[in-house]
């Protein structure tokens, strides 16, 4: 069985959309970390955060979802090779 750490590094370096998810993921974490370093925060500065950690989220669905691609195809080409 591969490994998912296998599969990530297989998706980094052959997959772009995986690379700029990736990149795009941990710089709205970076943005994140930045706004909860404040004590309080601005109303807009909740809407913000609420944006962020969705769209945080939605990044990381799709990530694991290029992973079970990568996995599915990886264990066809294993039993049919």
């Amino acid at each position: 069985m591969v490994t998912e750490e296998h599969i990530t590094e297989i998706l980094r370096t052959s997959n772009e959309e995986y690379r700029e998810l990736e990149e795009s993921h941990h710089r709205l974490d970076e943005e994140l970390q930045q706004l909860l370093k404040r004590h309080v925060l601005t109303p807009q500065e909740e809407i913000l955060k609420k944006q962020i950690q969705k769209e945080k989220l939605g990044k990381k669905d799709r990530m694991a979802a290029l992973v079970r691609e990568c996995r599915a195809t990886l264990e066809q080409a294993g039993t049919t090779g």
